[in-house]
């Protein structure tokens, strides 16, 4: 006896990707839900789809013909999606996010074919808070937002930096368990001024020169607005938005919302974690050292105000904790009165009475000469100059130290300052390495030092303590949760593998909610962190839809 059929129309199921099981609805769910013959007649299992969609995957021969394929699979059926990734997460990881959404951003427009999250364009102005208000996205927790003006190191993509977002919000739920139908990925459209990108008639973004001064800050203004009206308890992370916006963005709403920004302190507490756990690969105390940053935007400056921090926990004044850190950016050695470009590098800058003499040429020293005078042991790379940690570089850094600590971070591989292969052979096997993606053709054990192993579990720790403000603590301690999880017997490898990422994001996500409990006052669960953080963890399990008289979602799905 058939049950009686729900109201909800089957085409709709199917179209929904998080109601959507493809084939492996059973016969009494597709009689229940009117699905007989909108689909094949074998009904799968869980387990043999995945089967399917990886072989199929592999048979793609180029990365960003996966990542298309794997984006319409998470547009499709986003439960089948994550658990494709949990199960083969090294192997899908690159084609998720880095290096190859570098390459969807640029293709963004080729690819695009359904809608997920918000793009708000700058004509929107003055509509914000009535079309998020429509919306029918009740249960939104984190929202991921670019405006596309800095994607990775490839510079403006204007709407195609809205591949950064979904890919980040997909890794907070792989790692972090976040459920997807309370994610939002936004882009806040602003325009381009990526002139080839406004004349391709393929471009789905608004076809004008990006908005500035005061009208930029009033719609960033009004989306924030809007966004605390509409979910007055959502984290906002703030993702890939040029150096200046990136930094008074972060200081002007950090108080007003629970935000952070991936880009600044995302990357330095992962580059945090590097170190310290490269500092005890190499037998050093940093307190004792110096370390090189070459570049000194965004990143690199929120590194470094990471590393004073930390060395001032050791106990170095501010000013020797300072005295320890050097950076090198486009104009040569930052020094005080000389060329310190932006607010952040004035933390970093040497004094003139230390470094004028250096000036006597006219110029700040470089790169090379920088090494060559201060004998760093750590090298840092954050300046998306592709090859710049040429083989002079590196000998150079061995000169000095037996096991120079060397992180050429930028991203993606096209901007990477080195190749770990190339570290290697000029190092002759004994520098420690780290790198911003993937590494290829090295031997030894190399680190992919990616943001996606503190993002994920910062935003987790923040949800589940209930704070109103994240702080420089929180990324300090989860730096040193992350590296203190380094496994025994891995050689010269710097965290975990990528397979333990949700361990990792627990991890993290715990050392959140004790600074929280800390310096905010946050409570814990009677039954404690731990058991507050497992329960938070959305699991990609197929639902059975018989469950409610309608194929009514519990929560709204983001799509």
């Amino acid at each position: 006896m058939h049950q009686t059929r729900t109201s909800s129309d089957p085409r709709t199921i199917l179209s929904d990707p998080l109601l959507n099981k493809g084939t492996a609805f059973t016969e009494a769910e597709r009689d229940y839900l009117g699905l007989h013959g909108l689909l094949p007649s074998h009904v799968a299992t869980m387990a043999g789809q995945i089967d399917r969609r990886i072989a199929v995957l592999r048979a793609f021969s180029t990365s960003f013909e996966k990542y298309a394929f794997l984006r319409d699979l998470q547009d499709t059926n986003e439960t089948l999606f994550y658990a494709l990734l949990a199960q083969h997460r090294s192997e899908l990881l690159p084609l998720v996010y880095t290096p190859t959404v570098g390459e969807a951003c640029v293709r963004f427009s080729e690819i695009y074919s359904r809608p997920r999250g918000l793009f708000l364009s700058y004509p929107l102005k003055g509509r914000l808070s009535q079309i998020l208000a429509d919306l029918p996205f009740d249960d939104v927790e984190v929202i991921c937002a670019t405006d596309g003006e800095r994607i990775l190191g490839l510079g403006d993509q204007g709407a195609g930096g809205m591949g950064i977002p979904i890919g980040k919000l997909s890794l907070y739920t792989d790692c972090a368990g976040i459920d997807p139908a309370r994610t939002l990925p936004v882009m806040i459209d602003t325009g381009t001024d990526n002139e080839a990108l406004r004349e391709n008639p393929l471009y789905v973004g608004w076809r004008n020169k990006r908005v500035r001064g005061a009208e930029y800050d009033s719609f960033i203004e009004e989306f924030v607005e809007a966004v605390r009206e509409r979910w007055p308890h959502a984290m906002l992370q703030w993702e890939d938005f040029a150096g200046p916006n990136a930094v008074a963005l972060l200081h002007r709403y950090r108080d007003r919302l629970p935000s952070f920004n991936d880009d600044i302190q995302g990357t330095a507490a992962t580059a945090l974690a590097a170190i310290l756990s490269a500092e005890r690969l190499a037998g050093i105390d940093l307190a004792q050292h110096k370390l090189l940053l070459f570049g000194a935007g965004a990143a690199g400056c929120g590194i470094a105000s990471l590393l004073v921090d930390e060395l001032e926990k050791r106990g170095l004044s501010r000013d020797k904790a300072r005295g320890c850190i050097y950076a090198v950016d486009r104009d040569g050695l930052i020094i005080e009165g000389a060329n310190v470009a932006i607010p952040g590098q004035a933390l970093i800058a040497r004094p003139e009475a230390e470094a004028g003499g250096w000036l006597a040429s006219g110029s700040a020293p470089g790169l090379i000469e920088t090494i060559e005078r201060v004998h760093p042991a750590v090298l840092i790379g954050t300046s998306g100059q592709f090859g710049a940690f040429g083989e002079p570089v590196v000998r150079a850094m061995t000169k000095h130290h037996d096991r120079p600590i060397i992180l050429p971070l930028s991203n993606p591989v096209t901007r990477s300052e080195a190749s770990a292969e190339d570290i290697e052979a000029w190092s002759d096997g004994r520098a420690i390495i780290g790198t911003g993606s993937p590494s290829q053709g090295a031997t030894g054990a190399v680190t992919q030092v990616n943001n996606v192993y503190i993002f994920p579990g910062i935003g987790l720790g923040a949800l589940v303590s209930g704070v109103t403000r994240i702080t420089d603590a929180m990324f300090i301690e989860a730096a040193k949760a992350l590296a203190s999880l380094k496994p025994e017997g891995s050689g010269d490898a710097l965290f975990p593998p990528s397979e333990q990422l949700a361990d990792v994001a627990d991890c993290v996500a715990l050392a959140v909610c004790r600074v929280a409990e800390r310096d905010l006052g946050a409570i814990p669960p009677l039954d404690g962190w731990e058991k507050a953080i497992a329960r938070r963890r959305w699991v990609p399990a197929y639902r059975n839809s018989l469950c409610s008289p309608n194929i009514e979602r519990t929560h709204n799905a983001i799509s």
